[in-house]
């Protein structure tokens, strides 16, 4: 097959969405088919384009046998409405005439976040004649409302208005977990036209193998949050359980806060004016080295504020941590909480509870064969239910059978 795979992120950023579609593009170019991923200038989340690249009208690159095609956008930090919004206007713009010009691939899929590269693809899909896959990993306009975003009424519904166009215009769906396919329903998409297939992880590369690591023997337990910091994420909770340990003189625990986001600058301003030196900001790692960093923690913070949207995710950081065979620490309600008691991979608290936290910090840290017992269940149900080799497959099947309908 010929894929074109519009995405507005794509490594060597970081996150979850550029690493979804990194992961998935590389296998199907690995099984013969010819990939193209259409996105922008790497400059994630801080608004600057990284070391050996320009924001030219088009650029291109091979990684891993998918041909990547760069296109120009405006370039601004992740935080601010107005500044993000022309950085996400600017790549359906860009993105639009370029799916144009290529040569006729046999489908195309437009991944969410954000919601202008679905635009785009039902756009070019439209023009060209070609079967359209739409994956949601970031169900707009409600994900922006939930966080505060965006509070214009007007605007959300305008915006709602083009999410059902947009589940009308795809012949498939593709989202990530359940709670999402109920959401999509209820938001108007066919219930026929939806495809699960959640995210994962690299089972080969995500591994204490992989790196050479044995167990951590440090004095400090080290309770790690690694990923965006953002507006949903909630990691108030974080600085509130540093204060709880330092006011009860217990020095024998760090929390470490890995990434960069809109909320950062603020978190670590609070740390320093508090003098929390139990806290520690890493900024930016590079997805090539989380693996070595997880494999140094001793247990994993997956955290969400909570919102009712927020209850049908599984995040995909939750199966990394997993993969690594770290403990989670989990503090988001809903899906992600029955993923975990399931596959009996950590401890589950109420998003925001600061004494939650703490007590299963203190859980882990004085029981380590529990530890040990919930990273080695973790790591199985991830090899089990969200390797990407097996992923992969089931999504490259989906998009043989809609090129063979015509």
């Amino acid at each position: 097959m010929n894929i074109l795979f519009l995405s507005h992120y794509f490594p060597p950023e970081g996150n979850a969405p550029a690493a979804r579609v990194y992961e998935m593009t590389r296998r199907w170019a690995r099984a013969g088919d010819k990939v193209s991923v259409l996105t922008c200038e790497p400059n994630v989340p801080a608004g600057r384009i990284y070391p050996g690249y320009r924001n030219r009208l088009i650029t291109r690159e091979e990684m891993e046998g998918v041909e990547v095609i760069r296109v120009w956008t405006y370039i601004a930090p992740n935080r601010g409405v107005f500044r993000r919004s022309l950085n996400y206007l600017s790549y359906m713009f860009s993105a639009v005439p370029t799916g144009l010009r290529l040569p006729r691939p046999d489908v195309i899929v437009a991944t969410s976040p954000q919601f202008f590269s679905g635009v785009a693809g039902s756009v070019v899909t439209r023009l060209r004649g070609i079967p359209f896959v739409l994956e949601i990993r970031d169900i707009w306009p409600e994900s922006i409302a939930a966080v505060g975003a965006v509070r214009g009424r007007r605007v959300l519904r305008i915006l709602e208005r083009w999410e059902r166009g947009l589940y009308a215009a795809a012949d498939r769906i593709v989202t990530v977990g359940e709670g999402y396919r109920r959401r999509l329903v209820e938001h108007g998409a066919e219930p026929g036209k939806i495809e699960v297939i959640p995210n994962g992880v690299d089972t080969s590369r995500f591994s204490l193998a992989a790196v050479g690591a044995g167990s951590t023997s440090r004095r400090r337990f080290v309770c790690a949050y690694v990923g965006t910091v953002g507006m949903a994420c909630g990691l108030d909770v974080v600085l509130d359980a540093a204060e709880k340990l330092r006011s009860r003189g217990d020095p024998d625990v760090l929390f470490l806060i890995a990434g960069e986001g809109a909320r950062r600058e603020e978190l670590m301003k609070r740390a320093q004016q508090a003098g929390l030196d139990n806290v520690r900001f890493l900024g930016r790692v590079a997805r090539e080295k989380v693996p070595e960093l997880l494999a140094e923690v001793d247990a994993c913070l997956v955290h969400l504020i909570d919102r009712p949207l927020f209850r049908t995710v599984l995040p995909s950081k939750m199966f990394e941590a997993a993969a690594m065979e770290r403990p989670i620490i989990l503090g988001v309600e809903g899906e992600a909480a029955e993923w975990v008691r399931s596959a009996d991979a950590g401890l589950c608290i109420p998003p925001g509870d600061a004494a939650a936290l703490v007590e299963a910090v203190d859980t882990l840290r004085n029981d380590r064969e529990l530890a040990r017992r919930l990273g080695r269940s973790g790591r199985a149900a991830v090899e089990r239910w969200h390797d990407y080799d097996r992923l992969a497959d089931r999504y490259r099947g989906l998009l043989e059978s809609l090129v063979e309908m015509g």
